[in-house]
């Protein structure tokens, strides 16, 4: 199967649906399956009023997140376009508005992010369309999950998509714990993917290997751009090398009829020991050690075949340093 490559937008667009298209354009020149956006009605996210959490701002952040916003139509022209340029598109959702809209859009999937593993009255609202939920785990225990995946199971909902998630931007490779991909395959028997916040492509190969089957990578068109995620996503080349990087990484682990394939067939001709002769062998000849070569090319009888030369004698003459030959031995 194939690995569906999320080329993650999020709100990189700034607001600016120009940019947004851009995105559109990057995502389907380097390969990937879909384009996933972030539509974000604040009001449906924070809490109104003046406070700080940490280093956040919370006015500061409402007011950045409204410039950010796309406008309902900007979106329909949005889908429009990834459409003409052959690529699908959809987005993380965050309330029942937002909800709303990507499922008037007829998009593949719906991505619910970390933050929304728990809210179970949006989740149940989310399945009620009967589209594909690709649901990422950050921040969230192994019971955080069962219960959720429970919750979805007795609404009869099961067309999901598990997403190993650590929630730190940028993330270290060594930060990723891909061990859990194990457990979460195991533990629920559904698809599982990867929503990759490090700064290459090494978490998604291994994640691969383990049997995702969805991968999601932020990108952008400048790192430098003010704006929540620009920061730790790849610019346009990175993430070309990124999807490219996936797609031999999947030829890599197909199952192949042969272990040897050719060009490694070439290499084993000139590379493989085989049995010479060292000398004048003549015929009726009892060959010891000292008749004979284990060198280089490939030649008639294998390095691991000398216990059928040693001590077999010649049937003919045999000149030096040719390749001996099952049919110039007998017993």
């Amino acid at each position: 199967m194939k690995t569906h490559i999320i080329a993650e937008a999020g709100n990189n667009h700034n607001g600016n649906l120009g940019k947004a298209k851009e995105l559109v354009d990057i995502a389907s020149a380097a390969g990937a399956d879909s384009v996933k956006f972030q539509i974000i009605y604040p009001e449906g996210l924070y809490l109104p009023g003046k406070y700080d959490f940490g280093h956040y701002d919370i006015e500061k952040v409402i007011e950045i997140r409204k410039k950010q916003m796309l406008k309902d139509n900007e979106y329909r022209e949005l889908f429009a376009y990834a459409h003409e340029r052959g690529i699908s598109l959809s987005a993380s959702v965050f309330d029942k508005r937002g909800l709303e809209l990507l499922a008037d859009l007829n998009p593949p999937y719906i991505k619910i992010a970390s933050c929304d593993l728990n809210n179970i009255h949006f989740l149940r609202q989310v399945a009620e369309k009967g589209i594909k939920i690709v649901l990422s785990t950050g921040m969230s225990s192994l019971g955080d999950i069962e219960k959720s995946i429970n919750e979805l199971f007795k609404a009869n909902f099961t067309n999901l998509v598990l997403m190993h998630c650590v929630s730190i931007y940028p993330a270290r490779l060594s930060e990723m714990n891909l061990t859990f991909l194990d457990t979460l395959k195991s533990a629920f028997g559904l698809p599982i993917g990867l929503s990759d916040h490090t700064q290459n492509s090494i978490a998604s190969c291994i994640a691969l290997a383990k049997g995702a089957t969805y991968l999601e990578k932020h990108y952008t068109q400048d790192k430098n751009q003010e704006g929540f995620d620009h920061a730790y996503a790849l610019e346009a080349k990175e993430f070309s090398q990124y999807v490219s990087d996936i797609r031999e990484a999947e030829i890599a682990l197909e199952r192949t009829p042969s272990k040897i394939g050719e060009k490694e067939r070439f290499v084993r001709r000139r590379a493989r020991r085989s049995i010479y002769s060292s000398r004048l062998i003549r015929k009726d000849h009892v060959i010891t050690e000292d008749d004979i070569l284990i060198v280089r090319p490939e030649g008639l009888m294998n390095a691991d075949e000398i216990d059928s030369v040693l001590g077999a004698r010649a049937t003919r003459n045999i000149e030096p340093y040719q390749p001996i030959s099952p049919f110039d031995l007998t017993t």
